[in-house]
């Protein structure tokens, strides 16, 4: 019953949220809000019984939930996260009207999708979820309804659509290989299973689709561009949580399926080193605060997705001991990063509340009289850069140690581990270097317009009581998380095991990759912020080369260009051939039309829809009347400009993943 209300009944609730919001707006936020706390209630329930749910009936094999120690954490952490959120919404949002029956809708719907995810005992259920929550939260990056906002929105939801794509076709390819989905289960029918290549593709599959949405390289794009755009409490969520259901992915199938594969724990090893110092890099060259705070969610995924490699290695070498230090790191720097992300985007939120900006140069000196804010702040940079007496100092400096017993652990790889402990050390010095980098100028730098900093200076008071309790009251819990004890019980539960009961946080081995890493950072930071990233010292410039986009310089090219070409190859292969030719140039013709008339009719159904139906949704700049079909007929295409471009990219990725899906169909009946 416990779990039933968690998961379905966030959905429920938000039916009764829009009816509310038809009436009284103060009283949907208020309510929908409550339902969050609701929510924590019932996890903090869930944790305590441990119950499990099995539902028959849907998708032949049910849905199965269960909670053990990893999932109850998560599921109280996933909970405490909408919590905080909503509570912070009820000032954010005090003065948008605009489509907050639409954002209240699917956050609760999200919340209820999400929780889902995180108590699923087999992949099955898992996907389910896991899609629900891909569409539903698209709605909170096109929000604001901006070009930029309405164009990451789309990046987003084609990177959601393909990674759902593969992810199913990995469990078509796993579900045929082993027999089962269950997580359970998997170890044991992994291990009798034949052919292996067979199921270490569908192990690569499921990766790409949860890395989707965890922002792991390559398929990140979305990230940096979806969080800047969304409402900063949808931006926590996003980068807090959301993320996280991709991780929970990973390392599920990860430490089930493939816990004795070398091969599987360096592709994600490789992936996640990759993914922790290229979101490193954006996040120090980047000027703007939400963009910084997206890039370095990023980063931390990267650390989790280290952990998770370096956990498989170890248990495939037969170091349980080394496995399990690395697992506990893995699990606790999820739920820092969470609770850190939840401190620091609702930080930036109280900016965008009082400037309505977030370019480092506008926002430059604001905080200084902001004590409260500055203090919350400074605890969440503080966590994140891994400062001892701090939450991600003991969960970094668990990662280090599995990096460095696999270096004494696994020979044939101590090289390749020692490169990526001295790239771990780097990426932390990124973080404290960037994070240095937002608080020095949010908060100690003085703005270059003095008239603008006597303004900022003038007004202390930035958010009001209820605001103030929920970011500095979420901020305490670094200081909370970063005691060794609190620590240490938290891993036991998570992971089942009292492993890292022996770890001592505070030895000079265990202090010396953290102090490592903050010389880096500091060394960084004055070197290279300020001498390079800074013009004479007072204005913050973005010097990442724009040559460097995947999305605009390889998947879109790959895309409109490459593939066309190959199509147009292949038909000029067979163009000798007189059964073949007329019947290829059928096919393409009828698939050109196709595209065509799906871009185009879409676009125009979608115009049509926010000019008449769909009323909550008006096109900017301009008060549009319902009804006024004429008029929409003749703007159909300028009104969806924006749209065109992407939503038409996005059905075309939704092509190839269904392309994709039907070889795999096809191969696996010819086998």
């Amino acid at each position: 019953m416990l779990i039933t209300l968690l998961v379905f009944g966030p959905m429920a609730c938000a039916f009764g949220a829009c009816s509310l919001g038809r009436n009284n707006e103060k009283a949907r936020d208020a309510f929908a809000a409550a339902v969050g706390v609701a929510a924590l209630v019932l996890a903090l329930m869930i944790a305590g019984a441990r119950p499990s749910l099995d539902i028959g009936g849907i998708l032949a094999g049910g849905l199965h939930f269960t909670t053990d120690g990893f999932r109850a954490a998560y599921a109280v952490v996933t909970a405490l996260m909408w919590a905080g959120t909503g509570l912070f919404s009820l000032e954010y949002f005090a003065h948008e009207r605009e489509n907050l029956n639409r954002y209240w809708f699917f956050v609760l719907v999200t919340l209820g999708a999400t929780e889902g995810v995180m108590l699923s005992a087999d992949l099955m259920t898992a996907f389910v979820f896991f899609e629900i929550l891909s569409f539903t939260s698209f709605t909170w990056v096109i929000h604001e309804e901006t070009q930029e906002a309405v164009s990451a929105g789309y990046t987003y939801l084609f990177i959601a659509v393909i990674g759902g794509l593969v992810l199913f076709m990995g469990l078509l390819m796993m579900r045929y290989a082993v027999g089962t989905l269950t997580f359970s289960e998997m170890a044991e029918a992994v291990a009798a299973s034949d052919p292996p290549g067979l199921v270490f593709a569908a192990g690569l599959c499921i990766l790409l689709g949860f890395g989707a949405k965890a922002g792991m390289f390559p398929v990140h794009v979305w990230l940096p561009k979806a969080h800047p755009v969304a409402p900063s409490p949808a931006s926590a969520l996003l980068s807090g949580i959301l993320t996280k259901v991709g991780v929970y992915g990973i390392l599920m199938t990860s430490l089930e399926a493939f816990f004795g594969s070398t091969a599987y724990g360096l592709v994600v090893l490789v992936l996640g080193v990759i993914t922790m110092v290229l979101g490193a890099l954006l996040a120090l060259f980047s000027v703007n605060l939400k963009r910084t705070l997206a890039c370095s969610s990023m980063s931390q995924i990267g650390f989790i997705l280290t952990g998770t490699g370096m956990s498989v290695l170890l248990l495939a070498a037969g170091s349980e001991e080394g496995a399990m230090t690395a697992l506990s790191g893995t699990m606790l720097h999820m739920v820092n990063h969470s609770l850190i992300k939840l401190t620091l985007f609702m930080a930036a939120g109280v900016v965008v509340m009082n400037l309505h900006a977030l370019e480092l140069n506008e926002i430059k000196g604001w905080g200084r009289s902001k004590k409260p804010l500055a203090v919350a702040f400074a605890l969440g940079a503080l966590g994140i850069s891994g400062v001892p007496l701090f939450n991600g100092y003991i969960s970094k400096t668990l990662l280090h140690e599995g990096i460095v017993e696999g270096v004494h652990e696994i020979a044939s790889l101590a090289l390749l581990l020692r490169a990526v402990e001295w790239i771990f050390l780097f990426s932390g010095g990124c973080t404290f270097a960037y994070m240095l980098k937002l608080f020095i100028c949010l908060f100690v730098e003085k703005n270059a317009d003095a008239k603008k900093q006597a303004e900022f200076d003038a007004s202390p008071k930035c958010m009001n009581g209820l605001s103030t309790l929920t970011i500095v009251g979420s901020s305490l819990l670094m200081v909370v998380l970063g005691q060794p004890a609190v620590m240490k019980r938290l891993a036991a539960v998570m992971t089942g095991s009292d492993a890292i009961a022996h770890f001592s946080a505070f030895s000079w081995e265990s202090l010396k990759g953290g102090l490592i890493s903050l010389l880096i950072g500091a060394l960084l930071y004055v070197f290279f912020v300020r001498r390079v990233l800074m013009r004479r010292g007072t204005r913050y410039v973005d010097r990442w080369p724009a040559g460097l986009d995947l999305e605009e310089r390889v998947y879109r090219p790959l895309l409109t260009k490459i593939l066309p070409g190959a199509l147009g190859a292949v038909a000029a292969v067979f163009g000798e051939n007189k059964v073949l030719a007329p019947l290829c140039r059928r096919i393409l013709y009828g698939a050109e039309v196709a595209a065509r008339a799906l871009a185009d009719g879409t676009d125009a159904l979608v115009a049509l829809l926010r000019h008449t139906a769909v009323r909550e949704m008006p096109v900017r700049g301009g008060e549009v009347k319902a009804g006024w079909l004429r008029r929409a007929a003749g703007e159909t295409r300028e009104a969806v400009r924006p749209l065109t471009d992407s939503f038409t990219f996005a059905m075309m990725m939704t092509c190839v993943g269904i392309v994709l899906v039907l070889g795999v169909l096809v191969w696996i009946s010819i086998l």
